[in-house]
């Protein structure tokens, strides 16, 4: 792949919300210099002006059902949930993802360059979510890690689903001793694993020890703030070292708890009317209230819910009612990889790290701006002036 020079780009000092000059050579799918003046010696190089054009990090989505719930396909392409059984810890989302799915393109034109997609929120345990750039055709090719996360659900989704049926869960409480079954039933087949006592293994067993270990976050789909400390509850109680809320539309009400127990918030959607009682509260201030309060918060569409192209609308919504315009940025590309833990590949700028960027022809939070070109893994994957 012929190395790329982007040059003469304007950036945002992720410290300060400053403008200022940057230039990027691009290597081997890194960025392998990041400076204001870049002069290289390579014949074989292709140089792109980039004329002040706005460079950022590509965006990045940390919770979406990308490719599982596929759009214009009908029912066909709805693979979310499993609800033959409220207990499905073993469910891969990486097994449903059809990456023809048109909403990646939709993803990679507005400089959306990787996302966490997984199972729904009809079980009270879901099934792992996996981590993917938004370009390509081989799945197992686009993933970024495998698993990220485990799903667990609290509220009305696990409720209503199984509720009608007079099947477990009914109620808060069966959802959360549904959870606690399957977590002492881990620790029990762990124990026996670890002391050469196993007889046969057991895929839904397996499938929880990642995050008993604390390879992966327990994530947890909880709207209401009493869903929310019972979350964290049900983590301490197995030592759960790494969780994060999903959604958190009553997060603001505990902000100082979340603060207090460092639990961050995959916030959203947001661009939804309140069908239904847990989204009462949501309200776009919320987010400004978590960010001034030290909460981690990552902006989310939780595509198709919110049409994934959306999500920097999202965050110039935020700032218009209040959160601070170098939050917002950070709301998309640093503080979801934090809480992807891939911080140390994507999420920035930066030398080393994988050459994922996405150029805006003005503010990338003015609802006039669109993305003019998006790069993955050093490829231009989307360059509108050549379409």
């Amino acid at each position: 792949m012929k190395p790329i020079l982007l040059k003469n780009a304007l950036t945002y000092d992720f410290n300060d919300g400053s403008t200022m000059p940057i230039e990027a050579l691009i290597e081997h799918g890194k960025f392998s210099k990041i400076s204001q003046h870049i002069e290289s010696e390579h014949k074989d190089i292709e140089i792109i002006d980039l004329k002040e054009k706005y460079i950022l990090p590509g965006m990045i989505d940390c919770h979406t059902h990308l490719g599982i719930i596929e759009e214009a396909t009908g029912k066909i392409g709805v693979d979310n949930n499993e609800t033959s059984d409220p207990v499905t810890p073993h469910l891969r989302g990486i097994d449903a993802i059809n990456p023809f799915d048109i909403a990646f393109s939709d993803a990679v034109r507005s400089g959306i360059t990787c996302v966490m997609s997984g199972p729904g929120s009809n079980n009270a345990v879901g099934g792992l979510s996996t981590l993917i750039k938004t370009h390509g055709t081989i799945i197992d090719q686009m993933i970024v890690r495998d698993p990220v996360g485990l799903k667990i659900a609290f509220g009305e989704n696990p409720m209503t689903t199984y509720g009608k049926n007079n099947k477990a869960p009914v109620t808060r409480m069966g959802i959360a001793s549904l959870i606690r079954e399957l977590f002492m039933k881990a620790q029990d087949y762990m124990y026996a694993k670890e002391n050469g006592q196993l007889k046969e293994r057991d895929i839904q067993l397996e499938a929880v020890i990642p995050v008993l270990k604390g390879d992966i976050s327990l994530r947890a789909h909880a709207h209401r703030a009493d869903d929310i400390v019972t979350a964290i509850r049900i983590a301490d109680e197995f030592g759960i070292k790494k969780l994060v809320i999903e959604h958190g539309t009553e997060a603001n009400l505990i902000k100082e708890y979340l603060k207090e127990r460092n639990v961050p918030v995959a916030y959203g959607p947001l661009l939804t009317p309140r069908i239904k009682m847990e989204l009462k509260k949501r309200s776009y201030e919320s987010v400004a209230e978590l960010v001034e309060a030290g909460v981690k918060v990552a902006l989310i569409t939780d595509h198709p819910y919110n049409s994934i192209d959306q999500l920097k609308n999202v965050a110039a919504i935020a700032v218009s009612e209040g959160l601070n315009f170098n939050d917002a940025i950070k709301c998309l590309t640093v503080n979801p990889s934090e809480i992807l833990e891939c911080h140390n590949i994507i999420g920035q700028l930066k030398e080393g790290y994988d050459a994922d960027c996405a150029v805006f022809d003005g503010n990338p939070l003015d609802y006039n701006s669109k993305a003019i070109m998006t790069v993955i893994n050093g490829k231009i994957v989307f360059d509108r002036n050549r379409e």
